[in-house]
């Protein structure tokens, strides 16, 4: 396998790196590690000399806030967090300003929450703009706006950010450094023979299940988010790694194709950037469940959705929304751009497409959700 380690990595321009707030503060003395941001810097640095472009997804801005206003205990409130944040955004933004001017390299910041990315005109312009500062060799460094970002519009953890990072910025790596080695086969905290596993070419039941939850003072998420990002990586077709950013030059190893952390491999054909916003950079509204004729057309032929195979609606949402299709076993099967809004939808379902002028004195297509608007949600 390390062969095709080395022939995915020869293909990397452009990598996106999400750092930890384990990585970036230090408990103890409560601040930020300038020493670590400085080699981050050095190792950036060295992969732009090789043309490959960086993104930078950092967490830290509301652990920055926390130890400055010296908190022991991290709040919970919603207004408190969002307090924090604002506060430690800024320290954060000007360490990274700092560190990363002395080695010649430029930074901006782009705060970002789901809102930002569920609407396809948002996104792109997005999209355009990391384009503008690659063109201009700056660094982006990325994180989510959580001065604004209520329950509804967060992302849940930076490591789903750095996925749709990923995807926004058609990187061609997701790179996810941590304060430890790797995934491993057991929980290292719990059982010291835990096992480093150091490539990953499908995921299984067991994997996710060993996977810990476990969370730092100042962070989110721990491996199963970072299992959960594997998984939506493999399937976009783009190769991912987890890696301990303790180690000297760990980026620089990795993309020399070294067995450094774990490396995930894609599991399908790289989708286009449509389908790759349609299956994880908008919510969906509602839900329509169809019956097992229609969960075939869609997943084994291709095939768009027609409102005879629909069994029900569930949710509010307007014609032009996102919506999950769900299958026989209740598990989400695709998602797509609805044509019909939920109450339409409601009346015609299980029709046929010449019944549906009739019912609502009007058609607007044939099909509920074209192939074309729609991504198959497979699962490992």
């Amino acid at each position: 396998m390390a062969l095709e380690r080395k022939q995915h990595l020869s293909k990397v321009k452009r990598v996106v790196i999400k750092i930890g707030s384990s990585l970036l503060t230090n408990t103890s003395k409560r601040t930020i590690r300038t020493g670590f941001l400085s080699h981050l810097a050095f190792q950036i640095k060295a992969l732009q000399q090789k043309n490959i472009q960086c993104v930078v997804v950092t967490s830290g801005a509301i652990a920055a806030g926390f130890y400055q206003l010296k908190l022991k205990e991290k709040p919970k409130e919603i207004a408190q967090l969002q307090a924090l944040a604002a506060i430690g955004q800024s320290n954060l933004m000007h360490s990274y300003v700092q560190t990363f001017k002395k080695k010649n390299l430029n930074v901006a910041q782009l705060l970002l929450t789901w809102d930002d990315l569920s609407q396809r005109s948002r996104y792109s312009n997005a999209h355009n703009t990391l384009n503008e500062l690659f063109r201009y060799n700056i660094v982006p460094v990325v994180n989510e706006n959580d001065t604004v970002a209520v329950e509804e519009i967060k992302f849940g953890d930076n490591d789903t950010l750095g996925v749709l990072v990923t995807h926004l910025s058609e990187s061609d790596l997701l790179i996810i450094l941590t304060d430890t080695d790797g995934l491993y086969d057991q929980d290292p905290h719990l059982n010291p023979k835990a096992r480093l596993i150091y490539e990953v070419d499908s995921l299984n039941s067991d994997i996710e299940k060993n996977a810990t939850s476990s969370k730092s003072l100042v962070g989110t998420g721990g491996m199963q988010s970072k299992v959960k990002s594997a998984k939506r990586m493999m399937q976009s077709g783009i190769p991912m790694v987890i890696a301990n950013g303790k180690l000297k030059n760990v980026l620089t190893r990795i993309l020399n194709a070294e067995t450094v952390g774990t490396f995930f491999y894609p599991t399908h054909l790289k989708m286009n950037s449509r389908k790759r916003w349609l299956a994880w950079g908008v919510k969906s509204n509602g839900e329509i469940r169809v019956d097992e004729g229609a969960q075939k057309a869609i997943c084994d032929k291709g095939k768009s959705l027609l409102p005879g195979g629909i069994r029900s609606v569930e949710g509010n949402w307007s014609a032009g929304d996102v919506v999950k299709i769900i299958g026989v076993e209740n598990q989400e099967i695709a998602k797509g751009v609805a044509n019909y809004s939920s109450s339409d939808l409601d009346l015609i379902k299980g029709l046929k497409t010449e019944q549906i002028s009739q019912k609502l004195g009007r058609k607007s297509a044939d099909e509920v959700i074209h192939r074309d608007n729609m991504v198959k949600m497979d699962y490992f």
